[in-house]
C-alpha cells in the first residue's frame, strides 16, 4: 500500500514522503495512529493544503520533546520484581511496566514510545531507548531488582546474585582434568601430583622414625663420654 507520511518515520522517510509499506503495517499502525494517509489524489491535495500546519505542529512537539529529553536522558528508573537466586525473574518487565514506572516519576509516556526489543526477564541494569518524538530519542536505565536495597547495590556495580557463602576454590580441590583439555596431559599431571604426595608422606614418616633414633644416638654418645671420664 502507498501512503503519505504525516511525520518522520524511522527507516521509512520524512513528512510528505510517499512510500510503499505492507498493508498490515499501514492498517494496524500508520493509519490509525494518524502517522500517514493513503496516497490517493484527494489525500495528496489535503496534505498540501495542511502541510504548513502539520510542520508547525511537528516543530512544537519536537520542542517539547527536547525539553523532556534534557531531564530524563541517562536517568535510572527502578522496578521491583521477584526473582530466583540466579536472577531469573518470576515473570517479565514489559514496555507497559516501564511506561507506567516512568509515569510515576512525572513523565507521561505511552508504551509504544518504549523501544524494547523483548521483555526483560533477568535482574540487572538494562539500557532502554525512549522515542519522545520521531526525531528525539533518549536512553534511560531500568534497574530491575528484588528490593530497593538491591537496586542501590546494583547501581554501585555489585552482583546481587552472587552468594555470600561463595569461597575461593582450594587449589588442591581442582582436578587436573578441569585444567587440561588434553587427556594425556591431565593423566601426567595427576601422576605427578600423586608422586609429590607420596614423597611428602615418605618424608614425614622418615622424620617420625628418625626422632627416636636421634635420641638413642645422643644417649649413646653421652654414655661413651662418661666412660672415658671414669678411665
Amino acid at each position: 500500500m502507498q501512503v503519505i507520511l504525516l511525520e518522520r518515520i524511522g527507516k521509512l522517510g520524512q513528512m510528505g514522503d510517499v512510500v510503499t509499506v505492507k498493508d498490515g503495517f499501514a492498517r494496524n499502525f500508520l493509519l490509525p495512529q494518524g502517522k500517514a494517509l493513503r496516497a490517493t489524489k484527494p489525500n495528496m491535495e489535503r496534505f498540501e493544503n495542511e502541510r504548513s500546519q502539520l510542520e508547525a505542529r511537528n516543530l512544537e512537539q519536537k520542542k517539547d520533546a527536547d525539553n523532556v529529553a534534557v531531564k530524563v536522558d541517562g536517568e535510572s528508573f527502578t522496578i521491583i520484581r521477584q526473582a530466583g537466586e540466579t536472577g531469573q525473574l518470576y515473570g517479565s518487565v514489559s514496555t507497559r511496566d516501564i511506561a507506567a514506572n516512568i509515569a510515576e516519576a512525572g513523565l507521561q509516556l505511552e508504551r509504544r514510545q518504549v523501544m524494547l526489543d523483548r521483555p526483560i526477564k533477568i535482574l540487572g541494569l538494562h539500557p532502554v531507548r525512549l522515542a519522545l518524538h520521531p526525531e528525539v530519542e533518549v536512553t534511560v536505565t531500568v534497574n530491575v531488582a528484588r528490593s530497593e536495597d538491591e537496586a542501590v547495590r546494583q547501581a554501585r556495580g555489585e552482583d546481587v546474585t552472587a552468594s555470600d557463602d561463595d569461597e575461593d576454590l582450594d587449589e588442591d580441590a581442582i582436578a587436573p582434568e578441569d585444567v587440561f583439555e588434553d587427556k594425556e596431559l591431565a593423566e601426567e599431571a595427576a601422576q605427578a601430583l600423586q608422586e609429590d604426595a607420596t614423597e611428602d608422606e615418605t618424608a614425614v614418616s622418615a622424620d617420625a622414625a628418625e626422632g627416636p633414633e636421634r635420641e638413642q644416638a645422643v644417649e649413646s654418645q653421652g654414655d661413651a663420654g662418661d666412660d672415658k671420664k671414669e678411665d
